[in-house]
């Protein structure tokens, strides 16, 4: 299985290129050698690797700026993965097409199913929603997967800036009414990988269309930091106290949703996945960063 993934430095991409299996041939690119916002790139870098599948792990994350920059947030979360779903297309190339679940509005009593009704609250999710609607246009082939809240031993992430505030404080002011799925880059790219080893080993149409794939579980940003900050302890690293507020005392540019949750049902059922509980993961990724001691963060 020949695998291109868009993106490079990100923390899916980073996650892909350590996840892949020994027996599949998996290629980052980025700018400048890959821009997804010129098609002619998106054709040369099909030419040079010919790649069995494409994943899409490219994306304008910044939620915030986005507010202020919004002709690059579609450019990159909406133009773009139009160009590579009509480039995937005309090669009969499948696409799987990393998205968000900034794309509800968080109003919903419950987790999220991958038919609910779409509502996104700002330009983040508007542009990424902008894109599902074109990959699911442009190329029959396509995987849409929805996940929340990803980090990661890399990039800049929630796990990461918890414990580089705790470093320099007693005490940190976490939200506690915002509730979701969080998700390790590493448990999702093991999903992507084996959802991509499944639809190019077997073609059936009835695969395709979108999925929710986060973490297993249910938690607030207060919640993801708490457990954080106690496996940092318990390996003689640095900890605060986590003090709950709610989303009206940390006001921001855009608001989040308040219920971020993912049904992932469908995934499992479809492919028998299941990401890890997000304790585990998280688990994990502090563990690592720890070990690998500041520089790290």
């Amino acid at each position: 299985m020949k695998l291109l993934v868009i993106g490079r430095a990100g923390q899916v991409a980073q996650a892909l290129l350590e996840t892949a299996p020994a027996d599949s041939t998996l290629v980052a690119r980025g700018r400048p050698d890959l821009d997804i916002l010129d098609t002619a790139s998106i054709a040369a870098a099909f030419d040079v690797h010919a790649p069995d599948l494409v994943i899409n792990a490219s994306a304008y994350t910044a939620v915030d700026a986005a507010e202020s920059d919004v002709a690059a947030a579609t450019a990159l979360n909406a133009t773009g993965p139009a160009d590579l779903a009509r480039a995937t297309a005309a090669r009969s190339i499948p696409l799987i097409h990393i998205s968000t679940d900034y794309v509800f509005d968080g109003a919903s009593d419950r987790a999220y199913r991958e038919d609910d009704p779409v509502s996104p609250l700002g330009v983040y999710g508007r542009s990424k929603l902008e894109g599902e609607h074109a990959v699911a246009a442009l190329n029959p082939q396509h995987l849409i997967v929805r996940t929340a809240w990803v980090y990661s031993p890399v990039g800049k992430n929630f796990v990461k800036t918890m414990l580089r505030l705790a470093a320099d404080r007693e005490e940190v002011s976490v939200v506690s009414d915002q509730i979701g799925n969080p998700t390790s880059a590493h448990a999702l790219a093991e999903v992507l990988l084996q959802m991509a080893g499944r639809v190019t080993a077997q073609p059936d149409a009835s695969l395709f269309g979108t999925y929710h794939a986060s973490g297993t579980g249910e938690a607030s940003w207060a919640d993801l930091a708490e457990h954080v900050f106690a496996v940092s302890a318990s390996l003689g690293g640095p900890q605060a106290h986590v003090r709950r507020i709610p989303s009206s005392d940390y006001p921001t540019p855009v608001t989040r949703p308040a219920n971020s949750r993912l049904d992932c049902s469908k995934l499992q059922q479809t492919f028998g996945n299941r990401l890890p509980a997000w304790q585990e993961s998280a688990t994990d990724v502090t563990t690592r960063l720890i070990k690998e001691g500041s520089d790290s963060l």
